[in-house]
């Protein structure tokens, strides 16, 4: 058993991130010693660990919460169409960040070119 500055230090982060996390849902709120004291297991490190993981991938706590389903039960089949949906959702940023650098090169091109007028107003034409 862990208590929760134990649990907190080895998944990596901080003790209100643990209590936060609890109240969102995302981890059980665990058993209680004698003296009051929160008492972890290793699976609740597993599960910090695991968020974040996801985190790392992008996926929002929304996301993990929908991840682990009911009783905390993760599927390969919900995880895959989780990581599907987040690729697909990163590939439309991709797309959108290309068309803006686009823009943005233009707007360059036009102020450095000395068309002072579209430069201040930021008439750019995609």
């Amino acid at each position: 058993m862990l208590t929760i500055g134990e649990l907190a230090r080895e998944a990596g982060v901080n003790v209100e991130t643990v209590r936060y996390y609890e109240r969102r849902g995302l981890i059980e709120e665990p058993p209680r010693s004698a003296s009051g004291y929160r008492q972890y297991s290793a699976d609740d490190l597993w599960r910090l660990r695991f968020i974040g993981r996801a985190k790392q991938l992008g996926f929002t706590l929304r996301e993990i919460t929908e991840i682990f389903g009911s009783e905390y039960r993760r599927s390969p089949t919900t995880i895959l169409e989780a990581a599907r949906s987040k690729l697909a959702s990163v590939e439309a940023r991709q797309q959108d960040l290309v068309t803006l650098r686009k823009r943005l090169e233009r707007l360059v091109q036009l102020c450095e070119e000395g068309d002072p007028g579209a430069c201040a107003a930021l008439d750019v034409v995609s």
